[in-house]
């Protein structure tokens, strides 16, 4: 499968992809910092750097599924949630993109603070518009913690499948037989991530200081990264389901 992501960070989609077997064509950020580490380790991934900017008609009907973790800024409680009105809110531009090249499959993903804000609105506003584009949703709260990751990190996940494409097993209908996730825990409430003690792990050893001011580039980038575990079980059931067609 050939992959494309969009709003690329330091390449956690990617990595998922790589670790499935997929070909990673294109990628889109415009952070120079992270765009100097993806080029590193996915060196015949083209690079664009300005979503704004980028032609995705130069890429239709050959990408079979695009990934973005749309920036999640203006949704996110520890900012000022402006939301629409903030200039980082990009999904526009992301469903451009896909209207453009018309993948089977779609990931995205965003803060939790996303499924609330102004009442759900942009929340159903994605799923709305993925629909009128020809795909079924299904979206998804999945904490990090649900890979055995020591932090908790909550975060909605849209996956969507193209009906154009002919599919005859769809993503929601795949999961109501066969769980997305094969690593524990496999029920993915706070509660049960609670009972398993792997969300308040070190809590205080992980937040600290030291040496930060030589370290901004790498925690700015890792803070704004997806965990790659959760996409890569994402993207095994969508490469089961692709297998099977």
């Amino acid at each position: 499968m050939k992959h494309l992501a969009l709003f690329n960070g330091i390449g956690g989609f990617q990595l998922a992809a790589n670790w499935i077997g997929w070909d990673n064509v294109a990628h889109v950020e415009i952070n120079e910092w992270c765009n100097k580490v993806v080029n590193q380790h996915f060196p015949n991934s083209k690079c664009y750097t300005d979503i704004k900017k980028f032609n995705g008609k130069e890429y239709a009907n050959t990408i079979d599924i695009i990934s973005g973790g749309f920036p999640c800024q203006p949704f996110s409680v520890a900012g000022e949630r402006k939301g629409k009105e903030d200039d980082r809110y990009l999904w526009p531009e992301m469903l451009r993109t896909i209207r453009e090249i018309q993948p089977s499959y779609i990931v995205g993903e965003n803060v939790n603070g996303l499924v609330n804000w102004n009442g759900g609105l942009v929340f159903n506003e994605v799923q709305t518009d993925l629909e009128n584009e020809g795909y079924e949703v299904q979206p998804v709260i999945l904490p990090a913690c649900a890979v055995n990751t020591p932090h908790y990190r909550q975060r909605i996940w849209f996956i969507a499948n193209s009906y154009k494409s002919g599919l005859q097993k769809t993503i929601k209908g795949y999961g109501q037989t066969i769980p997305i996730f094969t690593t524990p825990p496999n029920e993915f409430s706070r509660f049960n991530a609670n009972k398993w003690g792997i969300c308040k792990r070190n809590i205080g050893e992980l937040r600290t200081d030291n040496g930060v001011p030589n370290w901004l580039d790498r925690i700015a980038s890792l803070g704004n990264a997806i965990v790659p575990q959760v996409a890569y079980e994402i993207f095994k059931v969508i490469d089961t389901i692709n297998k099977m067609q």
